[in-house]
């Protein structure tokens, strides 16, 4: 199938960041949300993500300008019915995301590939939902979008082969690179990136170390770029602990079980570089450890 038009159904740091790359890769956007705030702060995003590639000459003004072109925004969910592919990238929330299918499909052309940015949320379940479960798939972006070079891409037992390799030729189209995966909890990423973040809650939480130990542990011992804690705040406590409740009812295994630690901080509202406070303190001038 051509894909040329694609709708995008939420526009918080993923979906704005989706819609970022797809315009740059020349495809017309349609970006939904319930909140005219999100919608302009996400149109702000972009641009200014745009003015950045810009600035580093990875991108010409003219390739900015056109990007910003080819997005338009909408409250109305029906709105979508006329696109080729419709990305769902709101909130981690199962019972968020069959709503948002339940309006949508009735507007969808038959044609029209139904997929799900979530992050751990069975496929073949969602896809159950709606009435194309065939045209259904997980297009799993990693976040910063605009940076990440990779998209997981997961089948549920019920997706065609058409419906794989056309979502196949979008990646590619991107420039970006994709990874298959099976439609198990949590996919690959999360179901190896999860565990790691809940390990090193556990960790501050017996008082092995402390928040700064424990980052620049694993920054200057195993090389990663920032230290769990650190990428646990960028990603949201929310968004892990919810990952971690996917894999823990999802596999039935103890060692999947979130860390009280973590789930007192999301229950304190402190989720992170969003609510100015996580493992860090993100109000003063520079990032403080609360622990």
């Amino acid at each position: 199938m051509d894909i040329t038009r694609v709708g995008i159904v939420g526009a918080g740091q993923m979906g704005s960041g989706i819609a970022h790359v797809f315009a740059l890769a020349g495809y017309d956007i349609l970006l939904n949300d319930i909140d005219q705030t999100a919608l302009d702060k996400a149109i702000e995003t972009v641009t200014r993500n745009l003015d950045r590639q810009v600035s580093k000459e990875k991108i010409s003004q003219e390739e900015r300008d056109g990007a910003l072109g080819r997005i338009a925004t909408t409250l109305e969910l029906s709105d979508l019915g006329g696109m080729d592919l419709v990305i769902e990238a709101a909130t981690e929330r199962e019972a968020v995301k069959v709503a948002i299918f339940e309006e949508l499909v009735p507007h969808l052309k038959p044609e029209t590939i139904l997929t799900s940015n979530t992050s751990s949320i069975s496929i073949t379940r969602l896809a159950s939902r709606t009435d194309r479960p065939e045209k259904f798939m997980g297009f799993h972006f990693m976040n910063p979008v605009p940076v990440m070079q990779l998209v997981e891409l997961i089948r549920g037992i019920a997706t065609d082969e058409a419906t794989y390799k056309t979502l196949l030729g979008v990646v590619e189209a991107l420039g970006k690179t994709a990874a298959s995966s099976e439609d198990f909890p949590a996919f690959i990423v999360n179901r190896i990136l999860m565990p790691m973040i809940n390990e090193a809650v556990y960790t501050l939480y017996e008082g092995v170390g402390s928040v700064s130990s424990i980052d620049s542990a694993m920054r200057l011992g195993t090389n990663h770029p920032m230290g769990p804690l650190e990428l646990a705040d960028f990603i949201g406590l929310d968004t892990c602990l919810a990952i971690m409740n996917v894999l823990h009812d999802g596999l039935a295994d103890t060692k999947y079980r979130p860390c009280p630690l973590l789930t007192k901080y999301v229950e304190a509202g402190w989720l992170g570089r969003k609510t100015d406070r996580g493992f860090y303190d993100y109000r003063g001038d520079a990032p403080v450890p609360t622990r």
